[in-house]
């Protein structure tokens, strides 16, 4: 069997608590996470860098087990300042570690599971069943055409130092897609009676089908920066969990910030 059918069937469990949703989705979105810290304390240790991993992974677990219906920034806050207190005592404790290890290990908390908090987020806003859908929506819609746009008419290459193959007509594509594919998803959430003017997925369609891009390219340039190929190879003819969800990180920010800010749902 091709391996990107074997992928497909891997990513099987993960559509399935988005249909759960609720207190499956948060649990499952922490142990993605997990898995995803993981692949990016192992890349980075490529380039000599020791993450102290397992302040990284209480400080994942202890956010998770906290959000609930609301952002508890104060929490976010103070949990963020206990961390990089405690870690900066470690390498005067220890000089095999040092400060950038100390900065690496509180980034992959951030760029990860932070990040991918923001699908537990939308999906506990009111309709949020429904908004869930757009952060996947759009990323893979954005994916898919910047794919084909970019095979049967690409032609400049859009940042060639960081992803050769991507190029400028693949880009435009990708965004393209992305408002078509939250389009559409608008008109359908409309006939289930989601108040929110179609409009809106337009612009939430252009914004993430711009941002998915840089979560690509991010994720390529940290993979660039240590020399590997891939973050893992968990997910037969995909890679790792950040080289598969690292579009959907960005769109689940970029959704989850306009739906609080902009739309204010």
């Amino acid at each position: 069997m091709n391996n990107r059918y074997l992928g497909a069937i891997t990513l099987l469990p993960f559509i399935l608590i988005l249909f759960l949703g609720g207190v499956y989705l948060k649990y499952g979105i922490m142990i993605v996470s997990l898995m995803g810290m993981y692949e990016f304390y192992k890349v980075i240790k490529e380039k000599g860098i020791n993450a102290i991993n397992i302040i990284g992974y209480l400080l994942c677990v202890a956010y998770y087990i906290t959000v609930g219906t609301e952002v508890n920034y104060k929490f976010i806050f103070f949990t963020i300042t206990v961390s990089i207190f405690m870690l900066l005592c470690i390498p005067v404790l220890d000089t095999d570690y040092n400060f950038i290890d100390v900065a690496c290990t509180l980034f992959g908390f951030l760029y990860v599971a932070l990040f991918f908090s923001s699908i537990v987020l939308v999906d506990n806003v009111p309709y949020g069943k429904y908004f869930v859908w757009l952060i996947f929506m759009s990323a893979w819609g954005c994916d898919t055409a910047a794919y084909y746009t970019g095979k049967l008419l690409g032609k400049r290459k859009l940042c060639p130092k960081v992803s050769p193959k991507k190029t400028v007509e693949g880009s435009i594509g990708g965004i393209c897609g992305s408002v078509i594919m939250c389009t559409l998803f608008g008109w359908f959430a409309a006939k289930k009676g989601v108040p929110m003017a179609l409009y809106n997925y337009v612009i939430i369609g252009g914004l993430c089908g711009t941002f998915c891009q840089f979560g690509d390219l991010t994720a390529s340039s940290i993979k660039r920066s240590a020399g590997v190929k891939d973050y893992s190879n968990l997910i037969p003819g995909h890679g790792g969990i950040l080289d598969r969800f690292d579009s959907i990180l960005f769109s689940g920010v970029t959704v989850l910030y306009y739906l609080m800010f902009i739309a204010f749902i």
